[in-house]
């Protein structure tokens, strides 16, 4: 039995892929302005029959510093922390200040549309990893004729 391809799904890849080169050489993310200090955040999405996973590395942000949200068909994921600023004392200088605020921003297209109540978001170890249950398809019912 012969297998059809969503002639769609091909070009939503190659908008993806488009998108990322387009962020990467601009450093625009997600339609952020030129010159934002936004990160690119590499993600893994898996799907599977009934759900699909998104994984994303997020080190060094807290729990506390990530937005997760979900509309029918788009998954949005922002981070942001910021600059770490410490107390020293007179006798202490600081040789090199390389921490400072970062954001992160993505937004990926689902292939089909889930059960928005149903999602949750983990972090552990610096990794957000988001569970995101298929919406069930309706299934038809018989109709009696009267």
């Amino acid at each position: 039995m012969t297998t059809r391809r969503d002639p769609f799904t091909d070009v939503e890849r190659l908008i993806e892929q488009i998108t990322r080169q387009l962020e990467t050489a601009t450093g625009s993310v997600s339609g952020e302005e030129f010159g934002d200090e936004s990160e690119y955040a590499p993600v893994d999405l898996v799907e599977y029959d009934d759900e699909f996973v998104a994984t994303v590395d997020l080190p060094g942000f807290e729990r506390s510093d990530i937005s997760v949200s979900v509309t029918d068909h788009m998954l949005r994921i922002a981070a942001e922390r910021e600059e770490a600023t410490e107390e020293h004392g007179e006798d202490e200088r600081v040789l090199r200040r390389e921490r400072r605020h970062e954001s992160v921003h993505r937004s990926l297209s689902l292939p089909d549309e889930v059960d928005k109540d149903g999602v949750t978001a983990r972090m552990n170890n610096g990794v957000l990893t988001v569970t995101l249950p298929r919406l069930e398809a309706e299934s038809s019912r018989e109709i009696e004729v009267e």
